[in-house]
């Protein structure tokens, strides 16, 4: 029944991705006057409406003319929200991703339904922006990246903290931090620990229950879609809308919440864009197998020594946020190295990065967090996941991008999904 159900997934991608081939971009004059060819303003689906998919309604130079979701509430809410004429509204994202008005798929599901949805759109010939993280697991960032690259998709990943806006505690953008790591004013290797005393909550409130009671599902929501290739479990609200991070089937409490905001720009100015840690540690309490739980102490350790602490205890009241042979760098730009910014700058700034999604799309221009180095930041989270939920320390080969000497570890490199889903 699986394989039939697969089947017909692939058929029906295949039917409606004949249909696009007839499709063309319509000049201005055809379309008349007040309205935009699609070559002046880029069109988007958006799956996915609950408070984070309603947020980017509004991106600049885009408009939204289909929403999805599992929930009519989101849908009915929405709707209220763009108040446009001619926005169709859909519960099933692969009638979406076909259609031939959509240039740009916003995937703002949680990250349980990341890779599928957004696979399927690659494959469906949309561009795609997706929510962090970019995947709940580290098969599924392969996958992801083999679809987008296959079928020359534009990938963005949204979290910004690597171009823009100031770097949570820091007190500075990343930019500066990316110029005083290339300057070596630090030495090598470095030691980066992010906890609360260096600006960065690990917001443990985002925890599972381990009690909970099966309720009613609520008439306007589709469960069964809701859960999709995650493993039927009984519902509760808990396990759905926003406290979903609690749980290891859909996300991976705070890592999973703010681990890749956190982390992508680490891996950007240590310039680890292209590779992963060669193993991680963990100091935990055995975690819950289907309720996240909290951790004391995650260690991520580079072929070159470098490392990133995730201190969820947060004792160091003291600690730089960056730490190497030369110097120590603290929260709001400080340093122990004397006339800091002086030296810096005599150094060259980081080289630009194409920041600009709607050109990086009308361009045909790889956006700068894109579907690469995406997947690597994003292995950073779902390996810390894999060595908490397993309660035990991992050496992965970032080549192979795979766990060395653990099958325990390697089986959670790809979960089991749920007939009829697979990426």
């Amino acid at each position: 029944m699986a394989n039939q159900k697969s089947d017909s997934r692939r058929a029906f991608l295949k039917n409606s991705l004949g249909a696009l081939a007839a499709f063309t971009i319509v000049p201005r004059h055809v379309l008349g006057r007040g309205y935009l060819a699609p070559s002046d303003q880029l069109t988007k689906a958006v799956i996915g409406v609950g408070g984070m998919g309603r947020g980017h309604f509004g991106y600049a130079g885009t408009r939204v003319v289909a929403i999805c979701d599992v929930d009519r509430n989101h849908l009915k809410r929405a709707m209220e929200l763009l108040n446009t004429k001619g926005v169709k509204t859909f519960s099933d994202y692969r009638e979406v991703i076909t259609l031939p008005e959509v240039d740009i798929v916003h995937v703002a599901t949680p990250p349980h339904w990341h890779g599928i949805i957004a696979a399927d759109a690659a494959r469906a010939g949309k561009d795609i922006w997706c929510e962090k993280p970019m995947t709940a697991t580290i098969g599924e960032g392969k996958r992801l990246v083999e679809a987008v690259q296959q079928h020359g998709r534009i990938f963005r990943l949204n979290t910004w903290f690597r171009f823009s806006d100031n770097f949570y505690g820091m007190g500075t953008t990343v930019k500066p931090i990316k110029k005083l790591v290339d300057s070596g004013l630090l030495g090598w290797p470095l030691k980066v620990t992010v906890s609360r005393h260096t600006g960065f909550d690990w917001k443990f409130y985002w925890v599972g229950k381990t009690n909970l009671e099966p309720q009613p599902v609520p008439a306007e929501l589709d469960y069964d879609m809701w859960l999709g290739p995650a493993p039927y479990r009984p519902y509760n609200p808990h396990r759905v809308h926003q406290t979903f991070r609690g749980y290891w089937d859909y996300d991976g409490g705070g890592l999973g919440d703010m681990g890749q905001h956190y982390l992508d720009p680490i891996q950007y100015f240590l310039g680890k864009d292209d590779t992963s840690p060669v193993s991680v540690e963990v100091d935990a309490p055995q975690q819950h197998p289907d309720a996240v739980g909290t951790w004391r102490r995650i260690t991520y350790t580079y072929a070159d020594g470098c490392q990133i602490i995730l201190d969820g205890e947060a004792k160091d009241e003291k600690a730089a946020y960056i730490e190497g042979p030369k110097g120590k760098l603290y929260p709001g730009f400080r340093s122990d190295i004397p006339d800091l910014e002086k030296k810096l700058a005599a150094f060259p700034d980081p080289a630009p990065q194409q920041t600009d999604f709607v050109y990086a799309v009308k361009n045909r221009k790889k956006f700068a967090l894109n579907e690469e180095n995406g997947h690597r930041s994003c292995t950073l989270v779902n390996m810390g996941k894999i060595a908490l939920r397993l309660n035990r320390s991992l050496k992965f080969d970032p080549v192979k991008q795979e766990f060395i000497g653990d099958e325990g570890a390697n089986s959670l490199i790809f979960q089991p999904m749920r007939g009829p889903w697979t990426i």
